[in-house]
């Protein structure tokens, strides 16, 4: 099976060549097709499978589908939680490789460090929000994000994050988001 086959869109094709992706994995090849029927989904597979382009190249696809309207502005309308900083910033990293060749824009926000240039980042727009708990509780709490246009929800490493005590940070979050929404999990 080629991505072609999973009716990815030329622009996310261009990306993926570039990044020297060749075919689906098992993940990638029974994920992509329900993400994009908008379907809500349980991902589980090993590190090292491909499961975030798993999630990431549908995400892509589906808002670069749904155009927004001039004058709203950019809105954040796929939110990502991860557990680790350092997974925040390489899902960020992969979601601008696999985007590349759209208008989309992803910004990451993770504890550890100063939230100034996050807080620019966010004033300029993001459609992809990858996040740790932590940090967007302080910037939910200091009214300083807005989560109302969120369409999909992904909880990467959704068992690690149990694990580590997020869900009381978690359901606050989810409080926060439309009732409407897809939501996707995905765990090793």
């Amino acid at each position: 099976m080629t991505f072609k086959e999973l009716n990815i869109i030329p622009p996310i094709l261009k990306a993926l060549s570039k990044e020297n992706y060749t075919a689906p994995t098992p993940i990638q090849e029974q994920s992509i097709p329900a993400v994009l029927a908008g379907r809500d989904l349980l991902g589980c597979a090993q590190t090292g499978t491909g499961k975030t382009a798993a999630f990431a190249v549908p995400i892509i696809q589906l808002l670069n589908e749904q155009k927004t309207t001039p004058n709203t502005g950019r809105r954040i309308r796929s939110l990502i939680l991860t557990p680790t900083r350092e997974l925040a910033i390489q899902i960020s990293d992969n979601i601008k490789a696999y985007s590349q060749y759209t208008d989309l824009r992803c910004t990451a926000i993770v504890g550890g460090v100063s939230q100034k240039a996050q807080e620019r980042a966010l004033n300029q727009g993001a459609d992809i929000l990858i996040a740790t708990p932590g940090r967007l509780i302080d910037l939910i709490n200091q009214k300083r994000i807005d989560l109302q246009c969120v369409k999909i929800l992904v909880l990467d490493e959704a068992d690690r994050m149990l694990d580590m005590g997020f869900m009381p940070g978690i359901r606050k979050i989810v409080s926060h988001l439309p009732k409407t929404r897809q939501s996707l999990l995905f765990s090793a």
